[in-house]
């Protein structure tokens, strides 16, 4: 269970510290294997491709790049597809505030802009392995179809009817049966059957992320994504089932996950704990959920809302649910957090679903410097320049002047002779 550490105790800033560091990813250890399956995409394309699901995943692999799946797309049910429709176009509709169509505009008869324009090709992965994500296709190519990519790509090993409709809603073009570093090498690098692509994100396992990590320059990536994480902020009006069943929403993803709680009070604290083993009992995944909770979860009592501000500022949690009375006030003492949940309404798992923003977001406190997943990620941007004349003319001593005080006279020869 979550271990419970209070403001004053010797071990309370050292904790806060220890937590903060949580983005500490071993990927070293990882790194040999990686590389080597990388490699050997690079140099044998398919036939390394299903080695690997061979050897990892017990499965055979026929074509990697699948046809008739969208055939297999309209195999849903029409409930299950009013639900992915649903949230896609909730998704969408958040994403296309975050449109950008550049600009332009004249200083000093400089003209001067930023034309921006959608990535040629993407690539999306979406976890296998312990559970089947078609919101992950959601939150991914659905953002990309509103930037407007023209090729998405999703790479997943032995997709589910229902991960396939999500793709096919989703706006994705092309699907590949290969998961884990092999999948990002096919994507990276290109084979026989798959067509490289410019970026690709979603988030996978340590495998994926070092993968990710090794192939950037190649391509362009999102982020190197660590284990899910929430952070809850609980003051004593905070009902401690809720508090329980959020924190249980992100241990139940994987043994790795990270659950964790600030209260105001030990007696908040318990009653959290208490309300934890009662709905751990009848979770399906109460094995992973408590493994992950016994393994990383804990509980800091702060005693004082400033004091609770703090400890989540610094923390800079993927997931930051603010179970709190003015929940905008708190917010206002928290910059660094990936998505914030306000109020006790406030379920994390409508992020993860159906609120809108993409559920794809920084983790390992690197939402410090890192932003969810949008339409910026899709998008490249090219600065535009055209001087007049009489521009050049204006500004010709200062660009001369600046490029001979670096010692570089071609550059300020360049200049020279235009004018």
């Amino acid at each position: 269970m979550l271990k419970i550490v209070e403001a004053g105790q010797e071990s309370y800033e050292t904790t806060v510290e220890s937590l903060s560091r949580r983005g500490d990813a071993d990927l070293e250890r990882v790194e040999p294997a990686v590389r080597e399956i990388l490699s050997s995409v690079r140099e044998r394309g398919d036939a390394a491709i299903r080695e690997c699901a061979e050897r990892f995943e017990k499965r055979t692999v026929g074509d990697i790049v699948l046809s008739g799946w969208r055939e297999r797309a309209a195999n849903v049910s029409p409930e299950v597809r009013a639900l992915l429709v649903q949230a896609d176009a909730r998704i969408r509709a958040y994403h296309e505030h975050q449109v950008d169509d550049g600009f332009e505009y004249e200083d000093q008869g400089v003209r001067l802009g930023q034309r921006v324009r959608p990535l040629s090709s993407v690539g999306v992965y979406a976890p296998g392995g312990k559970a089947s994500y078609p919101s992950s296709v959601l939150m991914c190519a659905s953002v990309a179809s509103v930037a407007g990519v023209k090729r998405i790509v999703l790479a997943t090993p032995n997709p589910s009817d229902i991960v396939l409709a999500a793709a096919e809603i989703a706006g994705v073009h092309e699907v590949i049966d290969a998961g884990g570093a092999q999948a990002v090498g096919a994507l990276a690098f290109g084979t026989e059957s798959v067509i490289a692509v410019d970026k690709i994100v979603g988030p996978g396992n340590i495998y994926v992320a070092c993968a990710k990590r090794l192939v950037y320059g190649r391509v362009d990536i999102d982020s190197i994504a660590g284990p899910s994480e929430i952070l809850v902020v609980a003051d004593d009006a905070a009902d401690p089932a809720i508090v329980a069943a959020d924190l249980l929403s992100q241990a139940e993803h994987d043994e790795a996950a990270y659950a964790l709680l600030v209260t105001l009070s030990r007696a908040q604290a318990d009653a959290v704990m208490a309300a934890l083993e009662t709905q751990l009992a009848a979770l399906p995944r109460n094995e992973i959920a408590r493994a992950s909770l016994e393994a990383n979860g804990v509980c800091l009592v702060a005693g004082s809302r400033d004091e609770a501000a703090r400890v989540a500022d610094l923390l800079a949690a993927e997931h930051l649910a603010l179970a709190v009375e003015e929940p905008r006030e708190m917010l206002k003492s928290i910059g660094a957090a990936g998505a914030v949940f306000l109020g006790y309404h406030t379920p994390e798992a409508a992020g993860d679903y159906a609120a809108g923003p993409s559920h794809v977001l920084p983790t390992g406190g690197s939402a410090r410097f890192a932003s969810p997943l949008g339409v910026y990620d899709f998008m490249v941007r090219t600065s535009l320049i055209e001087y007049s004349k009489a521009a050049l003319e204006a500004q010709g001593d200062l660009l001369e002047g600046l490029a001979r005080l670096e010692g570089l006279e071609a550059h300020a020869q360049a200049v020279a002779k235009r004018r």
